[in-house]
């Protein structure tokens, strides 16, 4: 399964959850869920059992960008591109 994708109904709030399996370029596989609901969207991405929640900054045309202290992650298509401080890893959405 590479995707699941669900509507949460919270006391009327539409909350919809997308789950996807990126894999680094050095194999490791993260699993990382964008949430939009009203307030915010935001995406979590999850590896070595640490997950790291950034809050969605702005869109610039099909790139969408997530920002939270001193991560920021670039989706564009199947890419995500991750940066913390001088670590960069790049990120292709898989198939298990």
């Amino acid at each position: 399964m590479t995707q699941s994708s669900s509507t949460v109904d919270i006391n009327g709030k539409k909350i919809e959850k997308t789950d996807f399996v990126y894999k680094a370029t050095d194999g490791t596989l993260v699993k990382v869920v964008f949430k939009n609901d009203p307030k915010e969207s935001t995406v979590a991405i999850t590896s070595n059992k640490k997950t790291f929640t950034l809050p969605k900054s702005e869109t610039k045309g099909d790139e969408t960008i997530y920002k939270k202290d001193d991560m920021t992650a670039r989706v564009k298509g199947d890419s995500l591109h991750l940066e913390q401080g001088n670590n960069i890893i790049e990120l292709k959405r898989t198939k298990i």
